[in-house]
């Protein structure tokens, strides 16, 4: 479904509803399906997601790969590739058979991993708005490149940016969390 026709909130969320396997995400009131993505940047996503889920107390956090959203506005809703969320945002939602994962309060820990098919926006336009949410800690992988940038929220709400190549890289958002970058790029 190409579209030029802006979308309310509600429009778009009976849309990404009714199609699920679209990945729709809302840009400036403007309906665009999530792209596919190469199998280094699923087997990555998949791959955190899996190492972050066996470190966290599921009754306190669950992890999401590519398919849940954060809210910006009534206007921008972004799926990003991997995050951590409090259990208490789904709590509230679990019998609902027709709840779609829709986060407006900060997350603890949101994940891009390059791919050439969002390389050019992910995080030119993302990373502006995921701080202006107050997410607490934002990665930027680059499996090609073996980079990982960081952006950890500080308490007077700037954020503070780290670069790793390699090693064991802590998730300061999340209680005892690391991630081995290694294994991650490697697995």
């Amino acid at each position: 479904m190409a579209t030029t026709t802006t979308l309310s909130e509600q429009e778009y969320r009976e849309l990404a509803l009714s199609e699920p396997d679209r990945n729709w995400e809302l840009w400036n009131g403007m309906p665009r399906a999530k792209p596919p993505m190469s199998m280094k940047h699923n087997a990555v996503s998949f791959l955190l997601g899996h190492f972050l889920q066996n470190q966290l107390e599921r009754s306190v956090y669950r992890v999401n790969v590519n398919s849940d959203r954060a809210r910006i506005s009534s206007r921008a809703y972004y799926i990003p590739d991997v995050i951590v969320i409090p259990a208490a945002y789904q709590r509230v939602f679990e019998h609902d058979s027709r709840a779609l994962g829709v986060y407006a309060k900060p997350l603890p820990f949101v994940a891009e991993v390059w791919s050439p098919s969002t390389g050019d926006y992910d995080i030119t336009a993302k990373l502006p708005l995921y701080q202006g949410r107050g997410d607490l800690e934002i990665w930027f992988i680059h499996p090609s490149e073996r980079t990982l940038t960081v952006w950890r929220k500080q308490p007077d709400g700037t954020y503070a940016e780290g670069h790793y190549t390699s090693g064991i890289v802590p998730v300061a958002s999340l209680p005892n969390v690391t991630i081995d970058f290694d294994a991650l790029l490697d697995g």
